[in-house]
């Protein structure tokens, strides 16, 4: 538990973060980690004002088992597919953490407060199925504080348009690439006009757009020590930073130009960008690399809990870290290539594997619950 006089001492960082007008999410969800009060606690003690989920954080969570024993008791006796299983147990998880939430929700008018579920990550390159997916979701969960994750594929974007269009709130994953990124904020741009266009209230639709980071640096830096110049070395742990400050610029102009203006006028909300993967994988770099130099009004940074409390402990929040770092972070980016690292290779590479380890997290968590439920029913035949 987390004391008093440690809230004192480290609330601090957070706070100044806060004050920069980042939204701190937590980019994990338990049952345990509900019904213990931990959430709240963090809500109350960490600034935390929303949650990201995907299917790793559930295969952890579930596959544990811890939790969930009374439910999969109960799926099992009534024989449900795992499939439908896994759908309950991760909707009701999402449904009780949007709950504990709404208050956050009501205060910020819908901006913060939300916890975000993604669709199976095997409907990836498929978009009437993610569409499907996405309103079943929605509907399931059946909170007004749920955002749906659809992955930034070339088949996501148009999954994007349509579930916007039916005034749902989206969250966009897996986001590498400054030319996606421009494609992601188009679709939901082409989704609130369609919403529009339905007479649905604008007001209501929030999205963010989910730009990964340490992978990036993860990538390059790999390729960067292979070459093993001086030249190639001073670069590592640049090209992540470097990608996401473009992004935020490309979001300032895309979000001040007339297509935006006009659904502005309508009270649209603008897809904030959030920094993912923000948990440092090279421990050469300070633990809150990726909170420290993306602060950025606007923006919301979703962290595993480490980094959360890394930052609590010793962030050095300094003001905007991003606005005016444009011109280095091009040059950057422009650097790594002369050294002969396509970046266009290297955010493919990214894209692909990230939707393929989020399959495979998917399916041992199936394979988990399948287990589970087995065990269930043998239990239940004994009896």
């Amino acid at each position: 538990m987390i004391t008093v006089t440690e809230v004192t001492a480290t609330a601090g960082a957070l706070k100044r973060l806060s004050d920069e007008g980042v939204s701190i999410w937590l980019d994990d969800l338990s049952r345990g980690r509900i019904e213990s009060g931990n959430l709240a606690e963090l809500i109350d003690t960490r600034n935390v004002v929303g949650v990201t989920t995907n299917p790793s954080i559930f295969q952890a969570a579930i596959g544990s088992g811890a939790g969930y024993e009374e439910q999969l008791a109960d799926l099992a006796v009534r024989g449900v597919t795992v499939e439908e299983a896994v759908r309950m147990m991760t909707t009701a998880d999402v449904r009780a953490a949007a709950d504990v939430l709404r208050p956050v929700y009501e205060a910020t008018g819908g901006r913060d407060g939300r916890v975000s579920i993604e669709v199976d990550p095997r409907l990836a390159h498929r978009t009437a199925a993610t569409i499907a997916e996405a309103r079943q979701l929605a509907w399931l969960v059946d909170r007004p504080n749920v955002m749906i994750k659809i992955p930034a594929t070339k088949a996501g974007l148009p999954a994007i348009t349509e579930v916007v269009g039916a005034g749902i709130s989206v969250n966009v994953t897996l986001i590498f690439s400054l030319e996606r990124y421009r494609e992601v904020m188009a679709a939901y741009l082409a989704g609130l006009e369609k919403a529009r266009a339905a007479g649905l209230d604008l007001g209501s639709i929030h999205s963010v757009a989910s730009f990964f980071v340490s992978r990036v640096d993860s990538e390059i830096d790999k390729r960067l020590t292979a070459i093993g110049t001086q030249e190639a070395l001073v670069l590592k742990g640049r090209a992540a930073l470097a990608n996401a400050r473009l992004a935020y610029q490309a979001y300032e102009e895309v979000f001040a130009g007339d297509r935006w203006n006009a659904l502005a006028g309508a009270k649209a909300n603008k897809q904030r960008p959030l920094w993912a993967s923000t948990g440092v994988k090279d421990p050469s770099y300070k633990d809150t690399l990726y909170v420290d130099e993306l602060v950025a009004p606007g923006t919301v940074n979703t962290m595993p809990e480490a980094t959360l409390n890394a930052t609590a402990d010793h962030g050095d929040i300094h003001g905007d870290t991003v606005t005016g770092g444009y011109a280095q972070a091009r040059a950057d980016l422009d650097a790594v290539e002369r050294l002969g690292i396509s970046y266009d290779t290297v955010v493919a590479r990214l894209e692909d594997e990230g939707v393929a380890k989020f399959e495979v997290a998917w399916q041992d968590l199936l394979g988990a619950v399948a287990k589970s439920l087995s065990g269930k029913e043998k239990e239940v035949d004994g009896e």
